[in-house]
């Protein structure tokens, strides 16, 4: 819907909302006429139903106004005499139209001292309830998100099974584009596993002010722009998602809008001058190791390295007990009974669960083996002589190809040598031709909304014919710290200013091994309470936390004890 289609839809919610109740605002003691000016008819209504005027703003912030409409139709009836469950029922499943009927009947009177507080212990169970979930709908929409990291596209930064604090209001907060939501999930409905939202109607596009702008190097969580699946990980038709609803990312955004990026044999350049990324960044490449005589598993994880994978022949394998080890299992090479090889990651095949499903494994190893590290961890790896040799994975050989952005022939980038591309910047106007076009179509017709067609050598936006366009938003390019393990930017490219969605701001705790089952679980009690950004080693503030916690509950029971 346009902002006029909006504008005339309040509109006629204004005469509903009139000719539903102008009689009542009557014989409430109020004036006809003050059920009809917007706004002010929601001030005095609030006066009618004896309920704080602070409501009013609650009825014009999205998704919170669905829980409150209700809340104000049911306090309006029970105001004129309508108390029992059923004129509650008939309120809520009539969308408020009952009211009609309590607004014309003669028969109906105001009940200016009425009791406000619930008459059974259910209503005010309901009270409760509902009043926190608009709480935690607010905090959540406009103030502090919870987000878990489910991926390692920022290891070793943020680690999987980190759950993150995201600040809204740095940013400035994005209120909510899909009108009719399900309060507290994203984009589907637990459980019940079905979409958690309405297509339509959609609201326009709206910000509210923010203290800080994205910077270059900023970690920010943002609407994957090139989001077509209903949920991670699970291979389906895609399918197409307001920018509220589409899945949620977390990457550090490396460019910034009128910047010129170029990556460089796996290191970004930023206007010409190699990108120097915040102390805390850890940036990881895969690297090869060599050992003539095999590299050692055992070794590497004595060691501290875990970012590899096994590979295990597998003896006695049957159906059942090829699904007892598939949660352990990352793939497989072979298919063949008699020469069964599996994949897994470093921590390898349980051996109790080998034992106890009687398979007999055995580790193969590789001269050669695909390592993730810091080039920090790289040099010191070499240093302490496991292997004979390392070296960073290099892609430099440029092949036509449609896997990386702008995603079509003949571009030749992949993901360690890439660009020169321009980050677009609001009002920043370009050339367009056959070299540059596809770098821009996307941003032309999805991300502003434009018409683009092509009539041999000449291009028409809108229908005029043009040689050059202006951006109407701001752009970001981001990328995992983890270089070689991240679907990023590189992939599907530029991610528009209204996706941005908020910053991590606070670690406040984190799980080793969760996508492991709950058994394998453990608590990494150094990220407790960890703040993401900042300088120097992370440090953590959980005991700071809990000594303010036990000291308030002793402060409290003193005082207890003291009035006792």
């Amino acid at each position: 819907m346009t902002t006029f289609q909006w504008f005339l839809f309040f509109l006629i919610i204004q005469v509903i909302h009139f000719l539903g109740t102008f009689q009542l605002y009557k014989k409430a003691g109020r004036k006809s006429w003050e059920a009809i000016i917007p706004i002010y008819n929601a001030i005095v209504l609030m006066q009618i139903i004896r309920r704080p005027k602070w409501w009013v703003i609650l009825l014009f912030i999205p998704i919170i106004n669905l829980l409150m409409f209700p809340v104000v139709w049911v306090e309006t009836l029970r105001s004129f005499g309508k108390n029992t469950s059923k004129d509650a029922l008939l309120g809520i499943l009539t969308l408020g139209f009952y009211l009609f009927v309590v607004n014309f009947d003669p028969k109906t009177t105001y009940n200016q001292d009425r009791d406000l507080s619930p008459k059974t212990w259910f209503g005010e169970w309901v009270n409760a309830i509902l009043f926190a979930i608009i709480a935690a709908t607010l905090v959540h929409n406009y103030f502090i998100q919870p987000y878990i990291i489910p991926t390692g596209s920022l290891e070793k930064t943020l680690l999987i099974g980190d759950f993150l604090f995201v600040s809204k209001f740095h940013y400035g907060a994005r209120t909510p584009t899909s009108a009719v939501s399900f309060p507290m999930v994203h984009d589907t409905i637990p459980i019940i596993k079905t979409r958690s939202y309405l297509k339509k109607p959609q609201l326009p596009y709206f910000r509210l002010p923010g203290f800080q702008e994205v910077k270059r190097n900023d970690i920010v969580v943002f609407s994957w722009p090139a989001d077509t699946v209903r949920k991670f990980f699970v291979k389906e038709k895609g399918i197409k998602k307001p920018i509220d609803k589409k899945s949620n990312y977390v990457k550090r955004c490396v460019g910034i809008p009128g910047d010129t990026l170029e990556i460089i044999n796996g290191f970004v350049h930023i206007n010409g001058i190699q990108n120097k990324l915040p102390e805390r960044a850890r940036t990881q490449y895969s690297h090869f190791g060599f050992n003539k005589k095999g590299v050692s598993s055992k070794m590497l994880l004595d060691n501290g390295y875990k970012n590899f994978t096994r590979k295990y022949r597998v003896e006695n394998i049957t159906q059942e007990s090829y699904d007892a080890i598939a949660p352990y299992i990352l793939g497989r090479i072979t298919n063949d009974i008699n020469n069964f090889i599996v994949i897994t990651p470093s921590a390898g095949l349980p051996p109790r669960l080998l034992g106890k499903l009687r398979l007999r494994a055995k580790e193969l190893l590789d001269i050669q083996k695909e390592l993730t590290l810091t080039l920090k961890e790289a040099r010191e790896l070499q240093e302490k002589g496991i292997l004979d040799s390392i070296v960073r994975k290099i892609t430099k050989t440029k092949t036509a190809n449609s896997n990386f952005f702008p995603n079509e022939i003949p571009f030749d980038w992949n993901e360690d040598n890439f660009g020169p591309i321009l980050i677009p910047k609001s009002g920043m106007t370009v050339e367009l031709n056959k070299s540059n076009l596809p770098l821009y179509k996307k941003i032309i017709r999805e991300y502003e909304n434009n018409t683009l067609t092509k009539k041999g050598s000449s291009l028409y936006i809108n229908g005029k014919e043009t040689t050059t366009y202006t951006f109407k938003k701001d752009y970001f390019w981001m990328m995992g710290d983890n270089r070689h393990r991240s679907e990023d930017s590189r992939y599907w490219g530029y991610v528009p200013d209204d996706h941005v969605l908020g910053k991590p701001i606070l670690i406040w705790f984190s799980i080793d091994g969760i996508n492991d089952g709950i058994k394998n679980w453990k608590i990494r009690w150094d990220r407790l309470m960890t703040t993401v950004s900042g300088s120097g080693k992370p440090t953590s503030f959980f005991p700071y936390v809990m000594a303010l916690i036990i000291g308030w509950q002793i402060f409290i029971y003193v005082q207890k004890r003291r009035k006792a």
